[in-house]
């Protein structure tokens, strides 16, 4: 992958777009006359015409061979000068010299031909895996309007400071994160989140950078600088793993640097042992073409090729999907995941929480909904913003404090308030009616001035695709369970296990408690993927074999400690990246057993006089192409 700028998203679109361009039709022209004035000198050969022989026929081939192969023999050159002897270049410039050398010239200009080929078909097959990368980088915008004073300047999304307005006109593309300042606005965020169907903002709510207003001209306030847009973390993310190596890459780059030196002494062996051996019959021409074609077949450019480009595919079809790998290595622990573990808020359901009820003991509605409000402000939770956004408050609340996994705190008009689940007024020894807890809905209990005061409900939907996220991970055989856990009550977390068909739920868990469960699971043996979405989930998602993030939803805590980002916010495509990944390691493993199993079946056989040239170049170029294809197609398969 070329260098990126430092901020990411713009620059990344301009290098790749240079990469995606080499690959012009310049490149093809000339090893389509090669092999066009290659045929007319092998009929030439074959037909036995008079003055196509001697040094007008070598004359012939080596122009075609130079014109081919320049680049490579450049590029063996400065490999050799620079102490690396052992490289594909090297390999394919002495097995064709010396093809040239015992007067085998045709069948050398067709090594380097097949070889240009092959290297041609790698980049475009590697193109159009970054075609759809590029689709991701091209989204992120160049210029934006900036509201000053009434009057509109172009600046740069970069130089855009926090706090200042934008205007995005209809048609436009959003440049930052912000808050709708204008009362309603229609959005296509499929770029975002890969749903098609628009989305709908009113004031106050946030709007994305990368999405494209729909409908009329409409205005944001800035609440993200440009590098910490969720687009720009996602760009990042892309450009990160692309730099990953799997297990699996490594080992062969590895294998290969060993393999390439081995081979290469091999085939000198391949000419001076037999010498002793077999005395005046030893003929050394037909010893140094096999070794020749024994170099020829050796090359390893199919694995070193192959391997990354398979890796490639799967985190370019990932990505086509709404679905971000952190690193190609990723692709190779989910194939063993065998227990996925999900939060329940915002993984499993909306997040979107509305108010359903208010129950009081003793106390005013309104007056105990307008204490809570005021405390609730303070915290980011679904939950407390619920609360918020139904009965805004104008009181103010100090000496805020936050129990993780339980609730908060405070002072509002004097009166010490609590409102949480009920294990914080547990923890206060807060006496309270304990068959309000079989309510199947999210509660929040509130004391005030240490008395229960009642409690709200809060209801939250479960995700349209929910069911079917369960239903394909359970059609996954090597998926032993799912397991839910929750901060929840119990009764609403059992609802949703029956209803979504979850094989184990665990509710009313505080962080730790969701660590500690994992553990246990991993303990047994287990490999886990879990899935979260807020700050409190990234622990969790740390320590799981494979984490995985809701990334439109999710806190920006959660999608940095993950190794996997659902950008679509859709629990679905769990099973789509278990099967992206293993359809990745099936065509991978395909690449590497054909070309190993090829490669050593010709090598004996030009060891033993049984392969010639053309056999070779078949070998090694023609494996290479199948592998290339294999690798390629990861990008067209539907999952």
């Amino acid at each position: 992958m070329s260098e990126c700028c430092e901020n990411g998203g713009a620059c990344s679109v301009i290098a790749l777009d240079k990469e995606i361009t080499e690959v012009d039709k310049k490149a093809y022209l000339k090893p389509a006359i090669a092999l066009t004035f290659l045929l007319i000198g092998i009929s030439l050969d074959f037909f036995d015409v008079s003055f196509f022989s001697g040094a007008i026929s070598f004359v012939y081939f080596a122009i075609i061979y130079l014109i081919v192969g320049k680049d490579v023999l450049l590029k063996a050159k400065q490999s050799v000068l620079k102490g690396n002897i052992y490289n594909e270049f090297t390999l394919m410039s002495v097995a064709t010299i010396g093809a040239f050398a015992i007067g085998s010239y045709a069948e050398g200009v067709a090594v380097m031909l097949f070889y240009i080929t092959g290297e041609l078909f790698q980049e475009v097959a590697v193109n159009r895996a970054k075609q759809s990368i590029k689709a991701l980088l091209s989204i992120q915008v160049e210029q934006t309007r900036v509201l000053v004073d009434g009057k509109t300047i172009i600046k740069h999304p970069k130089d855009v400071k926090v706090g200042e307005s934008i205007q995005v006109l209809s048609g436009e593309k959003v440049a930052l994160d912000g808050t709708l300042i204008s009362p309603i606005a229609t959005l296509n965020t499929a770029a975002l989140t890969g749903e098609s169907k628009p989305d709908t903002k009113n004031i106050g709510e946030e709007i994305y950078a990368g999405s494209i207003n729909l409908e009329r001209s409409i205005e944001l306030k800035v609440n993200a600088s440009y590098e910490d847009t969720k687009l720009s973390k996602i760009l990042q993310l892309v450009q990160d793993a692309i730099g990953k190596k799997a297990k699996t890459e490594l080992l062969i780059s590895r294998l290969a640097k060993v393999y390439t030196p081995i081979v290469f002494w091999l085939a000198i062996a391949l000419v001076i042992v037999p010498f002793f051996f077999l005395g005046d019959a030893y003929e050394f021409a037909n010893w140094f073409e096999r070794a020749l074609i024994f170099l020829v077949i050796s090359c390893p450019c199919a694995l070193v090729i192959s391997i990354p480009l398979g890796y490639f595919g799967g985190i370019g079809a990932a990505s086509h999907n709404g679905i971000l790998f952190k690193g190609s290595n990723y692709l190779d622990i989910i194939t063993n995941v065998d227990t996925v573990v999900m939060d329940k808020t915002g993984t499993l359901t909306e997040g979107v929480f509305e108010v359903q009820e208010i129950v009081t003991k003793d106390y005013d509605k309104k007056s105990m909904l307008s204490l809570v409000s005021a405390l609730e402000f303070h915290s980011t939770h679904p939950v407390a913003k619920a609360i918020v956004k139904y009965a805004p408050s104008s009181l103010k609340a100090y000496e805020v404090k936050e129990f993780s996994g339980l609730g908060l705190k405070g002072v509002v008009k004097d009166k010490e308030i609590l409102a949480g689940n009920a294990k914080l007024l547990d923890k206060f020894s807060i006496t309270y009616d304990k068959t309000v807890l079989a309510n199947d809905k999210t509660i929040i209990m509130v004391a005030i001035d240490k008395k229960f005061a009642g409690y709200i409900t809060i209801a939250d939907n479960i995700k349209e695709d929910a069911l079917k996220a369960i239903k394909e991970l359970h059609k996954i055989s090597k998926i032993k369970e799912v397991i839910m856990l929750s901060g929840d009550k119990r009764a609403v977390v059992d609802s949703v296990r029956d209803e979504l068909g979850i094989d184990r739920a665990y509710g009313e868990l505080l962080p730790e408690d969701k660590f500690k469960e994992v553990q246990k699971l991993r303990d047994k043996g287990r490999v886990v993927a879990f899935v979260g979405d807020g700050i409190n989930d990234a622990p969790v998602i740390t320590l799981a074999d494979v984490g995985f993030a809701m990334g439109g939803l999710g806190s920006d805590a959660a999608i940095e400690s993950a190794d996997v980002v659902i950008q679509t916010d859709q629990p679905s495509k769990i099973a789509t990246a278990i099967k992206i990944a293993d359809a990745t390691k099936v065509v991978i493993w395909q690449n590497i057993a054909l070309a190993f199993g090829v490669k050593i079946a010709v090598l004996i056989g030009g060891a033993f006089g049984l392969a010639t040239m053309w056999e070779a170049v078949i070998a090694d170029v023609g494996v290479a192409i199948v592998a290339i294809a294999n690798s390629a197609r990861i990008g067209k398969m539907k999952f």
